[in-house]
Order: structure tokens, then sequence, then C-alpha cells
């Protein structure tokens, strides 16, 4: 397919990153989908998923069954947003304007782009705790000092975290193809590990220990007997919402791929079962650290800090290799799209990912950490219920509406097929709104429940199911209010 601008151009609707991929960029094939997804699958955050799910009541396997099911459900959303990103090349940015037009499209790609800038900073203070924890084992004293005024954090907290923001800037500067190659070179090694850790724990507790045989909390005689739906959709949602962000920008990487297949077969083989799998060593690792330490330790960090010896050191290095490739690719890739969106003529894929690593510090991630109670819960289902209703409007506007058949000049045109009203689809801004609306009053209760104490039970019920809630609102009311849209646009593409 041929750039609809002219080789090294650049106008207000277009770059060089943001045009359609030529056959010869297309190299991606289904097993660098597979490693892409194993290698953002094994990450601290996900490992430490099924802890609350445990914590929460859950035995073992209905914590592990969750997270697979969660996953399975947010497959969907990949594999039908995807199919647009290998079918025409087009990133997330781009493929919005066809729902949100050319300009409104600005607004999801904002979304999606300050969502992952939140992550990117989250993850990357999670890399640098990991050195500073470390690195205080290896001296044999922990590195405190006073905190900073107005940071809260003392400076060799603020050190190691700028140091591991540092490490990643090299892929930053290197583009996509050097993260495809660190997923890729990095996937298998992983796996390994993971087998590595189990034969670890299996030998030093002499067997998994007695999580695994705990059972339910929910169950008759638990302490919550009776409870297990009410704690397993906002659960559910909970672990929707951890990937929610990468079901929205996936064409971002599909608009690599060398066939349909291969993100299909790649992303189907990478996401649920790898994820499942990880559940279940996070909750056999956890079970038998009781038995070696005395208690449970969700945290992978601090079961590598008190291991001795070489171990550590090596320890230090899976963890930080393993941070730094679910970072990039979750958390980079998309937002420096995103914001080259905003302003192709000044702002390049590579400018997009500086201002995602520079709002990343601003944001003071260490900051949202301790200001969110249970942050697993609120922050993942807070943001899903931003980004559900964004996935329904381009599922219906991408199948439903348009059959799959898109006009690709037409979404690089300032006043095109797809420019609408002054570059706005009103409709998917309304839908949009509403589809978000529902989940407002409970997620104000569950992020600032002294400030709004007095939200309505069903409100709180409603959150519980956000993605799914405002995912099939705003699809509904986008399939109605593009009824007629919808056939001008199937007669004009029969014609074309």
């Amino acid at each position: 397919m041929t750039s609809p601008h002219p080789a090294g151009a650049a106008s207000d609707l277009t770059n060089d990153d943001l045009a359609p991929t030529t056959e010869a960029q297309r190299t991606w094939r289904w097993y660098h989908f597979t490693a892409l997804w194993i290698g953002m699958v094994m990450c601290i955050p996900a490992y430490t998923l099924a802890a609350s799910l445990v914590e929460g009541g859950m035995s073992a396997m209905q914590a592990v069954m969750t997270v697979f099911l969660a996953n399975v459900i947010v497959l969907v959303p990949m594999l039908l947003i995807g199919h647009a990103g290998a079918k025409y090349g087009i990133p997330y940015a781009v493929l919005a304007r066809a729902s949100f037009g050319t300009r409104g499209a600005k607004l999801p790609a904002v979304l999606r782009a300050l969502v992952a800038c939140g992550w990117y900073g989250i993850q990357t203070w999670f890399g640098g705790l990991m050195i500073y924890t470390l690195l205080g084992v290896i001296l044999g004293h922990p590195l405190e000092s006073d905190k900073i005024p107005g940071l809260g954090i003392n400076l060799a907290q603020l050190i190691c975290f700028l140091v591991f923001w540092a490490i990643q800037f090299y892929f930053v500067v290197h583009g996509i193809e050097s993260i495809r190659k660190l997923e890729t070179y990095t996937a298998p090694a992983k796996i390994v590990i993971c087998f590595v850790l189990l034969w670890w724990v299996y030998e030093k507790a002499g067997g998994f220990g007695p999580i695994l045989s705990k059972p339910s909390a929910f169950e008759a005689g638990g302490t919550k007997a009776g409870q297990f739906w009410s704690s397993f959709w906002p659960s559910l949602t909970a672990m929707i919402g951890f990937w929610a962000t990468l079901a929205l920008n996936i064409p971002d990487f599909t608009r690599f791929a060398k066939s349909q297949r291969d993100q299909v077969v790649g992303q189907a083989i990478g996401l649920p079962v790898p994820m499942g799998l990880l559940a279940g060593l996070a909750v056999i690792v956890t079970s038998a650290t009781v038995v070696i330490y005395g208690k449970a330790l969700w945290d992978p960090v601090d079961v590598a800090a008190r291991m001795t010896g070489i171990a550590v050191l090596i320890a230090l290095i899976v963890l930080l290799v393993d941070t730094v490739s679910v970072n990039l690719a979750a958390n980079l890739v998309g937002p420096a799209y995103d914001f080259s969106a905003l302003n192709p003529r000044k702002i390049s894929y590579r400018t997009g990912g500086y201002i995602t690593v520079a709002i990343a510090i601003i944001m003071m991630p260490w900051k949202i950490l301790e200001s969110t109670q249970g942050y697993i819960f609120t922050w993942l289902i807070g943001y899903s219920a931003l980004l559900g209703p964004i996935a329904g409007i381009l599922m219906v506007d991408y199948f439903l509406i348009r059959r799959t058949q898109l006009d690709v000049p037409e979404l690089y045109k300032e006043n095109g097929r797809y420019s609408y009203s002054g570059g706005w689809n009103w409709v998917a801004i309304a839908a949009f709104v509403i589809g978000v609306a529902p989940n407002v009053p409970g997620f104000l209760n569950a992020a600032f429940p002294n400030t709004f104490p007095n939200v309505g039970a069903v409100f709180k019920e409603l959150y519980a199911y956000a993605w799914f809630i405002g995912l099939f609102i705003a699809a509904v009311v986008y399939r109605l209010g593009m009824g007629s849209h919808m056939e001008s646009t199937q007669a004009t593409l029969k014609r074309a």
C-alpha cells in the first residue's frame, strides 16, 4: 500500500510514521507477536494480579481461572481492532479517525496516551525501586535517608528511578524495531527463568506450600461465604482493565504483521495461556514462600531480595530486563504514535516517545501509588471505564458500519469522507460520553471514598462491570446514532 503523502512530507494529518506501512515494513510473523505478548505478560504487576484475588478470598484455582478468563475476553477486541492494523497498515490514532473524525480522533488518542504515560511512569518506578531494594541487599544495608521535600522520596530512590528511566531511553531513541528484537530475544529466557524459579522454590520448600490447598473464603463456612459473585465481577473487570489499553492501540503493532493470520495466531497463543500460567506461577511461588520465609510474599522483588550470593545479581538482571521489555512495548509505542497524531507536522514517533517519557517523570508515579488506595482495582477499573467505550465504538464502526472496508487515503484528508462536521463525528463523542457517564459516580467513590461517600448502591454495582457497561452502552448508542450513515457508507463503498 502506498503512502497517502509524498515521502518525507508531512501535513496536519500525516507524516512518515503515521502513514500506512509498506510491504517491506511488514516483517512481523506469528512468533514475533507471541514473543511480544510473552514479553509483556511476564512482568511484576501481572505477577501480582493473582495476589489481589487470593488475598480477596479466592482459592488458588479461582484466582488463576479469573485471570485466564479475563484475558480470553480481552483477546476478542485485541483481534478485532488489530484486524484493521494488519489489513491497512494504519496505527490506532489513524483508525480512530474513521469513527471519531479527523479531528475528533485526537480525543481517544490523548486519553489512551495519558493512561499509558501513567503506566510507563509506574513501571519505571517499579524498576527503580527494584534497583534500590536489591542494591541495598548487595551492599548489606538499606539505602535509607531523609525524603526530599516536595518529592516524598529519598535521594537514592530518585537516582534509581532516573537510572532505570535512562536505561529505557536507548529503546526510545532506536524505535519500534529495537523493541521487537528485545521482545523476541528475551521471551525464551523468561520462560526458562520461570521453570528455574519453580524448581528453586520446590527444592527450598520441599513442596509447593499451603496456599494451593487453601479453600476459598467464599465457600460455605468461609469468612465470605456466598459472596463470590460480588467479588468475581469487579475482579474480572480489573483483570480485563490490565490490558484494556493494548486492546485499543494493538493496530500500532499489527500494522507490521506479514499477514492477518500472523497477528491472529500470534496473539491467540501469546496472551491468554501465558497470562494464566504466570498467575499459576505466582500462586505456586508465593505458596512456597510461606514455608521458606514463614509468610506469603507476593512481590517478586521481595523474594529476590531474600536470596543470597550470585542469585541476587541474577534476579536483578532478570527483573530489570523483564520490566524494560514490558514497559516499552505496552506503554511507549502507543502514546508515541498518539502524540504524533496530535501534530504530525511537528511530532514524529520518536518525538512522541520523548514526550511520553517526560510526562512519566512529571507525573511522579510514586505519588499516584501512595495516594490511591488499592491502586490495582481503582486504577485498573477506573481507566477500563474510560477505554471500554472507545473499544466499543471502534469495533462497531469497523465491523458493523464499514464492514472492514476503509478508504485509507480519505483518513489523511482534512475535508474528506471522515471529516464529518468540522473534523468531529459528534455521534461518536456522544456515544463515548454516554458510555462513560454511568461509571463516573462509582469511580469517584472508589478513588476518593472520603470525598464522595454517599454514592448510591446502584452506581457502585454498575462500577463493578465498568468495562463491560461502558463498551456495551457506547457501542449501542453509536450504532443507533450512525444508522442512516451506515446505509450511505455502504452504498459509497460499493460504488468505489
